[in-house]
């Protein structure tokens, strides 16, 4: 795999790191009652789904699903199970009360799936990395300016 995609991948994941443990420190709060709860709850999940998400984005660069808003949906749901799983193990791990890790990670299922689906169509506009693709609209673009047809 080209630098320029493994680039893209680290990019992606620290951009979805930032939105996803804000969204986990605040719910964690909420749920716990306590803010340093969301905080211990918030910094180990900067470690463990940083990991996972890039093998998760490895994994999802290999996989021959061309429509996008199909492709998006599936990678949406297989990322939330991950990291519910990983957030209510953490949070059950932190708190010591299984219920805890259970009620945040249920909140979670639904911000995150929201949040996720949008920050995989912002980067799907994104050409970073994908120098091939940015080559391709360009060509089609200028095809499209002078009729000519697009073979593969």
């Amino acid at each position: 795999m080209p630098k320029k995609i493994h680039r893209r991948h680290i990019v992606k994941a620290i951009t979805w790191r930032l939105v996803g443990t804000l969204d986990t420190v605040i719910l964690s709060w909420i749920i716990s009652g306590s803010p340093l709860i969301g905080l211990k709850i918030g910094a180990f999940e900067v470690v463990t789904k940083m990991l996972l998400y890039y093998v998760h984005e490895q994994v999802w660069f290999k996989v021959k699903i061309a429509e996008s808003k199909k492709r998006h949906l599936l990678k949406t749901v297989t990322w939330r199970i991950i990291g519910t799983l990983d957030t209510m193990i953490l949070a059950w791990v932190i708190t010591g009360n299984p219920l805890t890790g259970l009620s945040i990670g249920v909140a979670e299922v639904i911000t995150k799936m929201v949040l996720y689906y949008l920050h995989e169509r912002v980067w799907y506009k994104i050409d970073f990395g994908l120098e091939k693709r940015r080559r391709l609209s360009k060509w089609k673009k200028t095809s499209q300016r002078t009729n000519t047809k697009y073979v593969d």
